[in-house]
């Protein structure tokens, strides 16, 4: 089954979608960035996410990624995610880790680089 997917910024995603991608990603997005060509053929950088529904990139430089998390009281000053707050989000979504263990395919495999981008 191919996912839609949907190219975004970060400031333009749903909440719910952020504290998932926090608990994705507890230590910081700026390690995570992938470099894509977007529809009008510029490389760009951007952090990928995948939710049962959905193949996210979303759009950030190293910059934003650093500054985003220096900047979101969710993360401590090493640029982690703080305990009490990823018990709250794996409450609320379930627990990342479990999920992720069970599709532990490539999310790039089998994906055609022509599929429609949303903004």
């Amino acid at each position: 089954m191919n996912k839609p997917r949907i190219v975004k910024d970060y400031e333009k995603l749903p909440e719910d979608i952020i504290e998932q991608l926090k608990l994705e990603y507890p230590f910081g997005f700026s390690d995570n960035l992938i470099s894509f060509v977007n529809k009008d053929g510029e490389k760009k950088l951007g952090l990928p996410f995948e939710t049962e529904e959905y193949y996210y990139l979303i759009r950030m430089s190293v910059n934003k990624a650093i500054s985003i998390i220096e900047d979101d009281d969710d993360y401590d000053d090493d640029g982690n995610l703080k305990d009490i707050i990823k018990e709250e989000y794996e409450e609320k979504h379930g627990d990342f880790d479990d999920a992720e263990e069970e599709d532990e395919k490539n999310p790039y495999e089998d994906k055609d680089d022509d599929d429609d981008d949303d903004d």
